[in-house]
């Protein structure tokens, strides 16, 4: 028999893939940089980074089940190739001054390897993790997170010693080494596979309930609670994305606040970020999946109704820093929310699908505030507007809550459930 691998370096493997393609989130860093020697505008430049977007949520939701079929590794290493590809494209996209040459490689190409290197090792640490599937999938995400952090200061340092195409070339380069060798040592556990501490009482210290249902992704999309996770992920990624878009103006317009002293406020919102992802994730395993989205929306339906109002520039911050807070911790915690709803059977393709939220969202999001406030040059009506979308939110996530009290009574089961097949 094969020795059966560490699944602590699994979770390192899959954050090493993740830290390569969370650098997406450092693309403002090319933006003056391309404008300024190739003469682009800056809407046209920022139109890389949403295809490259809606190309993670697109290929996610499409090859999701090709997750499943070929494997963690073989899908990691096809994610490495585009991701790497996408990439170094871009830099030669940019030695040749080609616009629509950047848009393909960096968002059409780099955005697929985005979607399937996003979803190829989460699926599989949910598996590895059953008795921790929130902290699990709270450090792969928060890699995902962690990379702009990093990339961000390196890309920026490369840009002013190199040149544009070769920041590309060597981060291309290393993203390929990265990805690729922590795609060679994903795999998934064998059937039925548990932790020691499981197999001798169900649990290692952390409360354990089975999983509601082991379902198919085309079972999954038939159910009410598949929608109701859908509109609370699209909701809270919405109001997230809204603020990460429009921090700096609003904090100075709202409070005062001198540029200088916006940006560092939004330079520590990456951090918040990701310490969000790790840290709801984690306490999902305590205190429930479902109690955690509700957690995030009472927390945000708050601080969305007292931001207009606060101009306290100490408060003012730290109502957005517990905001992304929910935001990141949205994205951590969604893996193994659909492994406790629907199984892990094709937890990969259900993963897809629910990430179209994300491609919305990254649209809706800053498309929503831009018209509100160009319309009544205020903040206000936004998040007037975004307030009552997390109260739709927060009633969704209790009617979650029922959904599965009702589903449990059903099975006669309170603590552990059968599996449903229905």
């Amino acid at each position: 028999m094969s020795k059966v691998k560490n699944r602590w370096l699994i979770a390192l493997s899959a954050i090493a893939i993740h830290l390569s393609i969370g650098s997406v989130y450092a693309y403002s860093v090319y933006q003056n940089p391309l404008s300024d020697q190739l003469g682009w505008d800056t809407t046209d430049v920022s139109l890389a980074f949403t295809i490259a977007i809606f190309m993670l949520g697109t290929s996610a939701a499409f090859l999701g089940r090709l997750v499943e079929k070929y494997g963690p590794r073989r899908s990691a290493l096809v994610a490495a190739a585009f991701f790497g590809i996408g990439t170094l494209g871009a830099g030669f996209s940019v030695s040749l001054a080609s616009y629509p040459l950047f848009l393909f490689f960096y968002g059409f190409i780099g955005g697929i390897g985005l979607g399937i290197g996003y979803i190829s090792p989460v699926s599989t640490l949910v598996k590895w993790f059953p008795d921790r599937r929130g902290l699990a999938t709270g450090m792969a995400v928060l890699g995902f997170g962690a990379g702009s952090l990093i990339t961000g200061p390196i890309a920026g340092w490369l840009l002013i010693e190199t040149s544009i195409p070769n920041t590309f070339y060597i981060l291309g380069f290393v993203y390929l080494i990265l990805m690729v060798s922590g795609a060679t040592y994903l795999e998934k556990p064998a059937d039925g596979w548990m932790p020691k501490g499981m197999k001798s009482k169900g649990t290692s210290g952390t409360p354990v309930v089975e999983d509601l249902a082991q379902l198919t992704a085309n079972e999954a999309v038939k159910t009410a609670r598949f929608w109701m996770l859908w509109l609370m992920m699209f909701i809270n990624i919405s109001a997230g994305i809204m603020l990460l878009a429009v921090a700096s103006p609003m904090a100075q317009e709202i409070t005062g606040m001198s540029a200088i002293t916006a940006a560092s406020v939004v330079g520590l919102l990456g951090l918040f970020n990701g310490l969000g992802r790790i840290g709801w994730a984690s306490l999902s395993d305590y205190i429930g999946r479902p109690n955690v989205y509700i957690a995030f929306f009472v927390i945000q339906v708050t601080a969305f109704f007292l931001l207009p109002n606060i101009t306290s520039q100490v408060v003012f911050p730290i109502l957005l820093y517990i905001i992304i807070t929910c935001y990141g911790g949205g994205f951590a915690s969604l893996p193994a929310f659909i492994g406790d709803l629907f199984g892990t059977k094709q937890l990969g393709a259900i993963h897809g699908y629910l990430l179209t939220s994300w491609s919305m969202a990254g649209v809706v999001g800053p498309m929503v505030v831009s018209y509100i406030y160009d319309t009544t040059q205020s903040y206000t009506t936004t998040f007037t507007i975004f307030n009552v979308l997390l109260v739709i939110a927060l009633v969704t996530s209790l009617a979650m809550r029922l959904n599965i009290k009702k589903i449990r009574e059903k099975q006669g089961v309170s603590d552990v459930q059968k599996p449903l097949t229905t």
